[in-house]
């Protein structure tokens, strides 16, 4: 973590909850992350929070989140603006929802449902067109690592992705940094993963733009980050945060993770 870079935390709440616990979710995490949740500041004034409930119910979690810092979010948008879509949602509907994030190219989209960086590079610019912050997420799978193209294919979504986006569009992106082959293969990514990969990407930044603005793009990683492992991945120099699964189903959880951004940030000179 980098001092000129403050931290950014989403909880990715996937498929889970129904009304009554997704409220309750939120209230819980704006209580933990506020003023009775760490001295001498409240969480949510040293770290980027954001939360990203399941579309049925963003209204209800942002009447939930209230006046506090806490950002809502949607997990997806569409790469059309409006029309004939059934069943996709368009990035300034989320807008008009209170949402000021978005997550695009989810593993679980680009692995599970077929999108590819066509696709994320024309969802990508519409959402940042709309005012959103997007959280743009990449990774490789198992066979491509142990093929050793990792960081070859990391690259090549960070090309198509951002394609012939300007620097001035995109300095509200954050990339997420998400090993797909450790997710339900018993094989687990070390900080020291984390940190050689979160470099790469932001030297290809750097290489799509220029060194100021890899410098000060945030880069957060998409592992399974918890409650005990957040602040080992934390203190590595180019990790910037966190895009966090099952934790995040935990307002205490979530809190402690937040708790542990803060901390790393803080630790190199941020406030």
């Amino acid at each position: 973590m980098h001092a000129e870079r403050r931290p950014f935390i989403g909880g990715n709440w996937k498929m889970n909850s129904d009304l009554a616990s997704a409220v309750e979710l939120a209230e819980a995490v704006v209580a933990a992350l506020g003023p009775a949740g760490a001295a001498p500041h409240a969480l949510e004034e040293t770290v980027d929070a954001a939360v990203f409930p399941p579309f049925p119910y963003l209204q209800a979690v942002g009447r939930a989140l209230g006046h506090s810092a806490v950002m809502l979010g949607g997990q997806d948008c569409s790469a059309e603006a409006s029309g004939a879509f059934t069943g996709q949602v368009s990035a300034d509907m989320l807008c008009d929802l209170g949402c000021r994030s978005v997550i695009i190219g989810h593993s679980e989209r680009r692995h599970g449902l077929g999108e590819d960086d066509a696709l994320l590079h024309q969802k990508l610019a519409i959402a940042l067109e709309s005012g959103l912050a997007a959280v743009l997420c990449v990774g490789e799978t198992l066979s491509e690592r142990d093929e050793g193209r990792a960081e070859g294919v990391v690259r090549a979504q960070l090309r198509g992705c951002f394609g012939t986006l300007t620097a001035e569009t995109v300095e509200r992106a954050v990339v997420a940094y998400e090993p797909v082959w450790a997710i339900g293969t018993g094989r687990t990514a070390s900080p020291a993963d984390a940190q050689r990969m979160h470099a790469a990407i932001r030297h290809e930044l750097g290489s799509l733009y220029d060194s100021r603005f890899a410098a000060k793009a945030r880069v957060i990683y998409g592992g399974s980050v918890n409650a005990k492992n957040a602040r080992a991945i934390f203190d590595q120099p180019d990790v910037d945060g966190g895009l966090i699964g099952g934790a995040s189903l935990k307002a205490g959880d979530f809190a402690s993770i937040c708790r542990a951004a803060a901390e790393a940030w803080s630790a190199t000179g941020g406030h």
